[in-house]
């Protein structure tokens, strides 16, 4: 496979395991955990396993400058724990649909910094790529069903714009270190910044040692709450932003981020098979859209 069909599958595989993520984190919330104590479990996880991967494969890797220590601490404050609070977040005001909408404007916006702040070329066929997906993501959640919410919406846009934020910063970070010791790095700031914020003395612990029905169609089947939360931490966290950092050297931060639309349609597929969320024909019809849209993407150079 050529250097950009892998970063492409690296992106799609990501994508696909944060869709999986979500009717998890769903699950899990149902316990009564905070949008802000499941980042904060989330990002210190992830911490813990990058950094057994870095020291034990790559050591000399953890090494860092007093220069690269503002982007890494920019990426793990700005990008990596802003990100995924405010996502928590806003699925709680909005439907979960509504909240990826938003956030998934992200795409225009790196595609707009790369054309008028980095003057890079940015072919036409890009643009017509984020049309469809934009307006693909716009049929699957049926956005003119939803009521208007203020504070969702806002935090929604905080998602969008730390999302943009971070693909950008992750592909800057890139080009001086490898993928697994920049998120690392990321996600010690994360874990400190949301370890000041909630001390880790105040955790309430004993959460972990129940289980859970995992709702929708598997309501009759029943997890152990710690097995849920290491899914989140390595298969939610740690494969998927580990294989999107590595694509970006590979294909860009345009169409990356443009890739990533994947997630929102497996989104839907996946609610609709676990949770039993309706799957109509507009949304059938977005969901081809956007991928119509990610792969006339691809075939840009």
């Amino acid at each position: 496979m050529s250097r950009a069909a892998v970063g492409y599958l690296m992106v799609a595989v990501a994508a696909t395991l944060f869709a999986v993520n979500a009717p998890v984190v769903k699950v899990i919330e149902h316990t009564g955990f905070s949008s802000e104590r499941l980042t904060e479990v989330r990002s210190t996880g992830a911490m813990i396993g990058l950094w057994a991967i870095v020291l034990a494969t790559r050591p000399r890797a953890a090494r860092t400058t007093r220069r690269q220590l503002l982007l890494l601490a920019a990426i793990g404050v700005l990008g990596l724990a802003l990100v995924q609070w405010s996502y928590f977040y806003a699925i709680h005001r909005l439907a979960i649909g509504e909240a990826l909408l938003i956030q998934y404007v992200a795409p225009l916006l790196v595609a707009l910094w790369a054309r008028f702040a980095f003057h890079e070329r940015v072919r036409r066929r890009v643009w017509v790529a984020l049309a469809l997906s934009l307006g693909g993501l716009v049929l699957i959640v049926e956005v003119w069903r939803g009521r208007l919410d203020a504070v969702g919406i806002g935090v929604a846009g905080i998602a969008c714009l730390s999302y943009a934020f971070y693909i950008l910063a992750a592909e800057r970070g890139t080009r001086g270190r490898d993928p697994i010791s920049l998120l690392a790095w990321g996600f010690v700031f994360a874990s400190l910044f949301w370890g000041v914020l909630q001390p880790w003395w105040s955790f309430p612990t004993r959460r972990f040692r129940g289980s859970t029905s995992l709702l929708g169609h598997l309501a009759s089947f029943h997890a152990p709450l710690w097995l849920l939360v290491l899914w989140m931490i390595v298969l939610g966290s740690i494969v998927p932003f580990v294989l999107v950092v590595a694509a970006l050297p590979r294909i860009g931060a345009t169409r990356t981020a443009i890739v990533a639309m994947l997630e929102p349609v497996v989104a839907i597929l996946v609610a609709w098979a676990w949770l039993g969320e309706s799957l109509n024909a507009a949304q059938l019809v977005g969901a081809a859209l956007t991928l119509g849209g990610i792969g006339l993407a691809q075939t840009a150079r």
